[in-house]
């Protein structure tokens, strides 16, 4: 088994960094660099927190070979001998062979340090960029990188004169390396700080509030009410944006020098603008006929990128809407079904995604209503109490880990105690756990927060290209410090135990952290402290009130303003429901009207028709004509009477008969003021 764990964990995590991604990102519509560079970025973070426990099990183990090898005047030297000389020491599963550790972790930390600090910003500008060309891209990410990598070049030349000045340090490559991996973790470990203070209390609040229905009802109607305001702005910017550029459309012709620009920024344009567009177009003008003034290059680059951004945010709101509105008939159809005396599951609207044979034959009504209306909330119950004492137990060992006697960290005290026996299976299964709850507490936060629209994370293939490789930047920073956090709250750490003992393969590439007392020795230890300050704010929403005091519209349950947004949210949704019944009762009628008069109008066409062809008492050339017009009116007659049905549909008497609300406008055919017009056959009869 000796390295089989370790490619086994590889190919497991690859897959797991891919499926991420294909839920976040659009493999069909984004670059191919932006989807391997974001993957490249996912999987060594992913990497870095599945391999760690091996590399503490094979550490563990090489302290005892070492110690049971080593002589008592050896154990008292540059090791401490943590077993009897007598005591046997067993080889783990999962043991990894000497040297391969080292060289793997120096791979995975460098190249992911080059991708934060170096390609994904690079690759952040160029995706951003409105240029037509690949050199016009590369010199716009550039530019406006040079003030970002002069920033970092600035912070790591104050370290450099800081060490340079002190005479009690000799600059060696060494220390050079040292320094920039403590400029690197310090920034990192700022930031993991902050995330992880929110993500400790958040997660099993969020799971305890899942088993309150009302709450999460009342939580989507208030989503809800945002998500349309924030749809219709969408709507609006993406009007405007359409018509500069037909206006650039018409004044730019056939064989001007920038038509080539225009085209390209046609092509990013929604199919019913690019049609509209090509309708008006007039291919036959000159545009040195007219005397008229044509936008410059860099105009048309600026339009090319707000084309990007707007696009992507109208069809990014457009598939959040429909998500959200599935979401709220599930949480309603819970609350109805709670109630059945039949004990049987019941949906409001056939799913429109066809279903799984196999799950649809196991997960019956009656099991969905166990699940839904009576083990599901209180097993959100069970796992919020335990992820609360997980909680618990890393604020407990954050405040206390520095403390080595006694031993104070919780995680400290496992592991030392699985490390007197050498349980091995223990010890992994300790260590990932630890490190696992720590990285959903800090990923999931990056996956949560929302930088206005310049940063979202949003699932369905409705992430850009920009928020993708700005998460990478993120994991690849937080990454680092998380596992040394981790490995100072287990105490694996010399720095933080002050032992003298083997160090893991993971801290031997870091250096030693003394080069920079202060750091090793105050910003490490007194830092992680912020955290027990960062829950108690989170526990009082503390930030959310002070965001919806700045007018960022925020859910809280004694606020009048969320009170009016979960009103409107509600009608939303109802109105929604109304127009999906009558689609639904629409469609039932015309299936149920070509099954009961589908055939017999197809054979009273035929023998019609077939009575027409026996007679014969005309011409050749007056029967084929008289013919051939019997049937042409036949046949317009026919789709008449199919299109009249169709369209047919009853009226709904409850709903606004003048259709006045921007909200409930559907794309459709567009007006010159701004305003669309559905003409879905649905809803003809809506504006009567």
């Amino acid at each position: 088994m000796s390295g089989a764990a370790l490619g086994l964990e590889i190919v497991f995590v690859f897959f797991l960094a891919l499926f991420l991604l294909h839920r976040y990102g659009d493999f069909k519509k984004q670059h191919r660099l932006v989807i391997i560079a974001t993957l490249l970025a996912w999987y060594l973070c992913f990497l870095i927190v599945f391999i760690l426990p091996l590399d503490v099990s094979t550490t563990i183990y090489n302290r005892c070979k070492l110690a049971v090898n080593s002589s008592p005047a050896e154990s008292n030297g540059s090791y401490v001998t943590l077993a009897p000389s007598k005591q046997k020491c067993f080889k783990p599963w999962s043991y990894i062979p000497n040297g391969i550790m080292p060289i793997f972790w120096r791979v995975v930390y460098w190249t992911s340090q080059f991708l934060t600090w170096i390609l994904l910003p690079f690759m952040q500008s160029y995706a951003r960029s409105g240029g037509f060309s690949i050199t016009g891209k590369i010199k716009t990410a550039l530019i406006e990188n040079a003030i970002y990598y002069g920033t970092y070049l600035l912070i790591f030349g104050a370290f450099l004169i800081y060490v340079a000045v002190n005479p009690n340090f000799n600059l060696q490559w060494n220390q050079l390396q040292t320094i920039g991996i403590a400029a690197a973790n310090t920034w990192g470990l700022f930031l993991l700080v902050l995330l992880l203070g929110y993500g400790l209390v958040e997660i099993p609040r969020s799971h305890w509030n899942g088993a309150k229905r009302g709450y999460l009802l009342m939580k989507t109607y208030f989503k809800a009410a945002k998500l349309m305001t924030e749809k219709a702005d969408a709507e609006e910017n993406l009007e405007d944006i359409m018509e500069e550029v037909r206006k650039v459309s018409e004044s730019i012709k056939y064989n001007h020098p920038l038509r080539k620009c225009v085209d390209t920024i046609l092509k990013k344009c929604p199919t019913e603008y690019q049609e509209r567009m090509g309708r008006n177009m007039d291919d036959y003008e000159d545009f040195d006929e007219r005397q008229n003034s044509y936008p410059s290059e860099k105009s048309l680059v600026k339009l090319h990128k707000q084309v990007i951004y707007s696009v992507q945010r109208h069809r990014r709101t457009q598939v959040q809407w429909q998500i959200l509105l599935e979401q709220a008939f599930y949480l309603e159809d819970v609350a109805k079904n709670e109630t059945s005396a039949t004990r049987q599951f019941v949906h409001t609207f056939r799913s429109q995604e066809p279903e799984n044979k196999i799950i649809q034959y196991f997960y019956t009504p009656t099991i969905e209503w166990y699940w839904e209306c009576l083990l599901r909330p209180w097993f959100y119950r069970v796992l919020a109490v335990v992820l609360a004492t997980f909680s618990v137990i890393v604020v407990w060992s954050e405040c206390t880990f520095f403390s080595t006697k006694p031993v104070l960290s919780l995680f400290a005290v496992f592991i030392q105690l699985a490390e007197k026996t050498y349980n091995y299976i223990y010890i992994e299964m300790a260590c990932f756990l630890t490190i696992f709850f720590l990285s959903i507490c800090v990923y999931s936060t990056v996956f949560r927060i929302r930088v206005f629209n310049y940063y979202y994370l949003a699932s369905h293939h409705q992430t850009d290209a920009y928020s993708l490789l700005f998460s990478g930047m993120l994991f690849c920073r937080l990454t680092p410090p998380l596992c040394l956090n981790f490995l100072g709250l287990t105490h694996m750490d010399a720095t933080i135990s002050h032992r003298n003992t083997q160090p893991t393969a993971y801290t031997s590439i870091m250096g030693s952290m003394r080069v920079l007392t202060f750091i090793a020795d105050g910003f490490y230890i007194y830092y992680p402290m912020l955290v027990v300050i960062l829950c108690i704010a989170t526990y009082f929403s503390l930030g959310t009130r002070c965001l919806n005091l700045l007018g960022f519209q925020q859910f809280m349950g004694d606020s009048e303003m969320t009170s009016d947004l979960i009103d409107e949210g509600k009608e939303l949704i109802k109105r929604e429901k109304r127009k999906r019944q009558r689609q639904e009762e629409g469609e039932n009628r015309r299936r149920e009207w070509k099954e009961r008069y589908g055939n017999r109008d197809d054979s009273t066409r035929n023998r019609v028709v077939h009575t027409d062809q026996k007679e014969s008492s005309f011409s050749e050339t007056n029967i084929n004509r008289s013919l051939s017009k019997y049937t042409r009116s036949n046949g317009r007659t026919e789709r008449d009477r199919i299109e009249l049905l169709q369209d047919a549909e009853p009226l709904d008497f409850n709903a606004d008969l003048i259709n006045d609300d921007p909200l409930e406008l559907d794309s459709g055919r567009y007006q010159p003021g701004g305003r669309y017009l559905s003409m879905s056959q649905s809803e003809i009869f809506d504006d009567v």
